[in-house]
């Protein structure tokens, strides 16, 4: 990657400089209560190296989907106490974005202070559409580090979005590669770039619409794609199969027929899916093959003969790439799916092949399953710029780093 590194940071100096790092934090939330860190773990390293060389670190980060103005359900307050705990010091919370504490707090760092601003989307600017009002937001977040300020990118999970805290930002500042995103892209070349065959990619999540480009992109260049999740019963029904009242997007039937007829030889789907009377964890379920869901009844994981089916398809692999569960893995009922295929990935990395989990919920399965993430090659933080990437998309907040 043509960009300028955190190294190339830390050799130019930051002792006594403010530092603007845009960070992924965007976790999960039951209430206020944390349930999957994952994102805070992996960004925490960026802003500890700064801190520990000095820097008054100033961290922007967003949570949810707030509609440009303060929410108390979006605060990232419990987000300021985990990576407080994280890093084991203190790390103030600004009560707004760019505003009166903001500064106030800004301007009293001392060296290897940090400051996380409140969520940077309470601010509608973050998000518009308008290049010159995203550009006067950028101008005020620059305003918090100084004359002399650095800005660090190590939110991959936003990279593709051109938004002011991730995009306008390097416009402004010397700007450089956090480690988080600098080592995602380098993972995700590998898998654009002399992959090693035979390579398999996984897909799974509710909505083929989500994964189409990339399952467009990808079909030509791999030897097995893999299909689960809620998106796969859409591909039954383009098969004349009934799903009962399984998720369905009517609208992509045909779109699912025709990538069944292209690439037949490289797409696979469940012969075998779990369905349940309802959908609740403490639904009766029973499973049936795959032209047998039972009217009435939704499909809510792949059953045991495909797991064993997309297991040998799996086992030779070199490379495999992996986005979205096979099923609710949230629900006991419905995980086996989503561990069997998992369990597959593991087993071919342990023979040497290089394994991705494409982030998202596939990321949260990995570790609310106990699957062990050191078990595969990379986990990465950012599923949507990771399906972009391969796409073959370009992602504004690694372009502008690079320009």
């Amino acid at each position: 990657m043509a960009v300028q590194t955190l190294k190339d940071l830390l050799d130019a100096g930051v002792e006594g400089r403010g530092v603007l790092v845009r960070s992924d934090l965007n976790v999960p939330l039951d209430g206020e209560t944390i349930t999957d860190a994952g994102r805070i773990l992996a960004s925490a390293p960026t802003i500890r190296t700064l801190a520990e060389a000095g820097a008054k670190v100033v961290v922007t980060a967003h949570l949810g989907r707030p509609k440009g103005e303060p929410d108390p359900k979006y605060s990232l307050a419990p987000v300021a106490a985990k990576l407080g705990e994280v890093l084991g010091c203190n790390v103030q919370l600004a009560s707004d974005v760019v505003g009166q504490d903001a500064l106030a707090r800004s301007e009293g760092l001392t060296d290897g202070d940090i400051l996380l601003l409140e969520n940077v989307r309470f601010d509608a600017r973050e998000t518009s559409k308008d290049d010159a009002e995203r550009l006067a937001f950028a101008r005020e977040l620059v305003e918090l580090v100084g004359d002399d300020g650095a800005f660090v990118s190590d939110g991959f999970g936003v990279v593709h979005r051109k938004q002011a805290s991730v995009y306008d930002v390097a416009t402004l500042l010397p700007h450089y590669a956090g480690g988080l995103v600098a080592a995602e892209v380098d993972v995700l070349a590998k898998l654009t770039t002399d992959t090693e065959r035979p390579y398999a990619v996984v897909l799974g999540g509710s909505k083929v619409s989500d994964k189409l480009g990339v399952i467009e992109a990808l079909a030509p260049k791999v030897d097995t794609l893999v299909i689960g999740g809620g998106m796969c019963f859409t591909f039954l029904a383009a098969q004349g199969y009934s799903v009962g009242t399984s998720l369905l997007e009517e609208s992509m039937i045909d779109t699912c027929k025709q990538l069944l007829e292209r690439f037949g030889d490289v797409i696979h789907i469940p012969q075998d899916v779990v369905v349940a009377d309802k959908f609740a964890a403490d639904a009766e379920s029973r499973t049936v093959a795959a032209d047998s869901i039972p009217d009435g009844w939704m499909g809510l994981d792949i059953g045991p003969e495909s797991v064993q089916r997309f297991a040998s398809l799996l086992g030779s692999a070199k490379t495999v790439f992996w986005n979205g569960p096979m099923g609710v893995f949230e629900f006991e009922n419905f995980a086996a799916g989503t561990k069997g295929v998992a369990e597959a990935i593991i087993e071919a990395t342990g023979k040497g092949a290089f394994s991705v989990v494409g982030g998202g919920d596939s990321a949260a399965a990995v570790r609310s399953l106990g699957l062990g993430e050191d078990r595969f090659s990379h986990i990465s933080t950012g599923g949507g710029a990771s399906l972009e990437y391969l796409e073959g998309k370009e992602l504004p907040g690694i372009a502008v780093l690079e320009g």
